[in-house]
């Protein structure tokens, strides 16, 4: 297993409902990040648009990034709207999902768990965390609101995970916040933390959104952030598999 891994977080422009364009800014982005893992932020392949369709991870419409992934080598975490299929990640209804999105194709890695009030009008709760193995390095999971449960947290690091991973919307004054929960769980857990944040407007009431996407290292310093710019995509290495611990 190596001892260091390169991710990336990306906050690409985002067409509100257009997820073959949204695809090819993906794609990209995983190619300029020279990275094994890229994140994205919450639904970043629709635009946070509550009523936006699902996506099935079969569509054609992401083979643009599927073709990035397999030319770079990585594993790209995007999100979408997906429906339930059974997999015993939600109660069968639909989902805000992390997708992971590799060479060989697209699957649904992790529903994200707790939704915020006008979320629940529509989506279903994911049922459990989830861990993603790359490399032999664990990725714990999560979208948004999940960041700021300390429950969740704990679940998903008590499944021994070495990076906790979070796709997010926030708002620009909400900026702090963010860093504040990535902070958190670093220090909280003893694990590197990688958010991916929403970067220009979008649905849902987000005329302003807060971008800067950061990496955390396990004692809950910052390595890496960038501003609220659309387009940023920053590289970090990740050395030194730290062991977690609960808080």
């Amino acid at each position: 297993m190596p001892e260091t891994l390169t991710i990336a977080v990306a906050q690409p422009l985002t067409v509100p409902h257009d997820v073959a364009a949204n695809a090819a800014a993906h794609a990209r982005a995983v190619r300029s990040a020279r990275a094994r893992v890229v994140v994205f932020p919450e639904l970043s392949l629709t635009g946070y648009e509550p009523a936006a369709a699902t996506v099935a991870p079969g569509d054609a419409r992401l083979e643009p990034l599927v073709a990035a992934c397999a030319e770079t080598g990585a594993v790209a975490l995007a999100g979408a709207p997906v429906d339930g299929d059974g997999d015993g990640g939600g109660d069968g209804g639909p989902s805000i999902a992390m997708l992971a999105v590799d060479g060989s194709g697209v699957t649904v890695a992790y529903r994200k768990m707790y939704l915020g009030a006008e979320e629940a009008l529509r989506f279903a709760p994911g049922s459990r965390p989830r861990v993603l193995e790359v490399d032999g390095w664990r990725l714990g999971l999560a979208v948004c609101k999940d960041t700021g449960v300390p429950e969740h947290a704990a679940a998903t690091a008590g499944l021994g995970i070495d990076v906790y991973v979070a796709g997010t919307v926030k708002h620009a004054h909400e900026a702090e916040l963010q860093a504040e929960r990535a902070r958190g769980v670093a220090a909280g857990h003893g694990v590197w933390v990688a958010v991916a944040s929403f970067a220009g407007p979008t649905g849902g009431g987000f005329a302003e959104t807060a971008g800067r996407s950061g990496v955390w290292a396990p004692g809950g310093e910052p390595v890496a952030q960038a501003g609220p710019e659309i387009g940023a995509v920053l590289t970090t290495t990740l050395t030194t598999k730290p062991a977690t611990k609960p808080f």
